[in-house]
């Protein structure tokens, strides 16, 4: 049993639900917990809910700028996509929310912490392996992996009965997910993979098609691979976010639907909003092609699938993670410079990039007369590269008849 639990709490269907449910079952006094990550809710109203709900305390805490500077400026200078599609905005929340958790059940001598996943998820693998690499001892208490619920819709049943205000109704059934990073959309009316999300599934962005008919044009700046301005004046992380998501949304730039592959082994059809996450993500790539040696860069490429699984699965905080990002950090003290971007109807394009540091030299490029390449060289090169084929050929008797 617990006698003091702390719950990730967000207001939404699930945890409004877990907080009386953890006061009956376990007859303990819950503590709430809600991180703001910029999810643009009135974050005092949810303090009230939870009071209201039953919690004996709740703590709202401001981590936007703890969570772009720990979490996604290091995901995004890995250039980290599960899967080639998914951006990592619910993944990468997880990690920062379960130790802020952790430390409050320090400081309130906890027992227990408590989460509002599924047990069909991935966000009970991602608390719960932070939950145990941070505090070993501390018991975890998984309500969906133990009350007598079976749906969604048996919550909002259960919510109506009781007089508990959620978010969720039987109109609009389908869960989100929101940060200052991107919103995700997932069950009710997208469980069917064939059905096109409705037209008024839009939050962070405009539909592609609504979006302006003329284009813009952004330049962001970048120091040792973080983004550090936009258009020529420097920006604290959050607003920087806060102008991109403004400035890419309402170009109709961000949207996915995919079907990925959970780690516990379900096939999850989402959809997803990353407006300033999808631009900023070109942007760092064009820079890096200009200031990372050809072999460093295909090396790091070939880590970034293994690095996205990590987070995806919830391995933030495990030593192979944490040996990547030294490994993704160490090659990104000369991506520094300039990238230029167009945006229009849902299409982010590289118009341009620059860098002192930039390794692309105008006099080995050129299709015009230099003195820098002797183009003669070549035969020699290609001769020695076409040795072992030419070798395999005659021994194995391949050559064409």
């Amino acid at each position: 049993m617990a006698s003091k639990i702390v719950l990730a709490y967000s207001g939404g269907l699930d945890t409004s639900i877990v907080i009386k449910w953890l006061i009956e079952t376990y007859n303990a006094e819950v503590i709430a917990f809600c991180a703001d990550l910029g999810q643009g809710e009135d974050l005092n109203a949810v303090n009230d809910k939870a009071l209201k709900t039953g919690a004996s305390k709740a703590y709202v805490e401001d981590l936007r700028n703890e969570f772009i500077r720990d979490y996604l400026f290091p995901m995004l200078r890995a250039n980290a996509l599960y899967e080639g599609t998914y951006m990592l905005g619910t993944s990468i929340a997880r990690p920062l929310i379960a130790k802020k958790q952790i430390d409050i059940a320090l400081k309130e001598n906890a027992d227990a912490v408590a989460h509002g996943a599924t047990g069909k998820g991935n966000d009970q693998v991602r608390f719960e392996l932070t939950y145990y690499a941070l505090k070993p001892d501390i018991k975890v208490i998984s309500p969906w992996r133990e009350w007598s619920f079976d749906s969604r819709q048996s919550l909002i049943d259960y919510a109506e009965k009781h007089g508990i205000p959620v978010p969720a109704t039987k109109e609009k059934p389908y869960s989100t997910d929101r940060n200052i990073f991107h919103i995700s959309y997932e069950g009710g009316i997208l469980e069917d993979p064939w059905a096109e999300p409705t037209a008024d599934m839009y939050t962070m962005m405009v539909a592609p098609e609504k979006a302006p008919d003329k284009p813009v044009y952004i330049e962001i700046d970048y120091k040792e691979g973080n983004p550090v301005g936009l258009d020529g004046k420097p920006l604290p992380p959050v607003e920087l976010f806060e102008r991109l998501n403004r400035i890419a949304g309402g170009n109709g730039i961000g949207r996915v639907d995919i079907v990925e592959n959970r780690y516990v082994g379900i096939k999850s059809r989402g959809v997803y909003e990353t407006p300033a996450g999808t631009v900023l993500h070109s942007a760092h790539r064009a820079l890096e092609s200009i200031t990372l040696d050809r072999e460093v860069f295909h090396l790091r490429d070939s880590l970034i699938q293994k690095y996205a699984e990590l987070i995806y699965n919830g391995y933030w905080f495990a030593p192979e993670r944490e040996m990547l990002q030294t490994t993704m950090d160490t090659i990104q003290k000369d991506v520094t410079g300039t990238v230029r971007l167009k945006l229009y109807k849902g299409n982010c394009t590289i118009a341009g990039r620059k860098s002192p540091r930039s390794l692309y030299h105008p006099e080995l490029a050129t299709f015009e007369a230099e003195k820098v390449y002797n183009q003669k060289d070549a035969e020699g090169f290609i001769k020695l590269n076409a040795l072992r084929l030419r070798v395999n050929s005659i021994l194995r008797g391949t050559q064409a008849r």
